[in-house]
């Protein structure tokens, strides 16, 4: 028995954290699994959480972490298959590389592929301005319509 009851001892490191599995055995002779994690916290402090699982209820915490991962699998397959249907129904409706497709032409008139709705914006050559979306009867702070 190593220092502190540790049978065995294991480390993931990530990034900005680690995870430490310590199998342990207690002064009664119980054994469990320690699961740590420490992650870097404001100045060299480091934050600790700890989780203690006794061996007989060991299986019944793995069948739950099998449920979640099972359910976190299929949960991503589903969100892949919505993307790509999600993708495949845009690019059905714009064609490949989607959004519409507007050539403009310099001139005294701007031409499009297709007809532009009104939407407040006269073009007009190089400069683009944009119309005002006030009343004409109600006068503005200045007191000018």
């Amino acid at each position: 028995m190593g220092i502190r009851g540790e049978l065995f001892t294991t480390q993931v490191t990530l990034d900005n954290r680690s995870y430490f599995f310590n199998v342990k055995e207690n002064r009664a002779g119980d054994v469990f699994l320690q699961i740590v994690e420490s992650k870097k916290g404001e100045g060299a402090d480091f934050d600790r959480h700890q989780i203690a699982i006794f061996a007989e209820d060991m299986q019944r915490v793995l069948k739950g972490l099998d449920d979640s991962l099972k359910f976190i699998e299929k949960d991503r397959k589903e969100r892949a298959k919505a993307k790509a249907a999600k993708k495949a129904a845009k690019e059905a409706k714009f064609g490949k590389g989607s959004g519409e497709k507007i050539v403009i032409k310099r001139g005294k008139k701007n031409f499009l592929e297709e007809e532009r709705q009104p939407d407040g914006i006269k073009r007009t050559g190089k400069v683009i301005h944009i119309a005002s979306k006030r009343d004409a009867d109600k006068p503005t702070d200045d007191g000018a319509n």
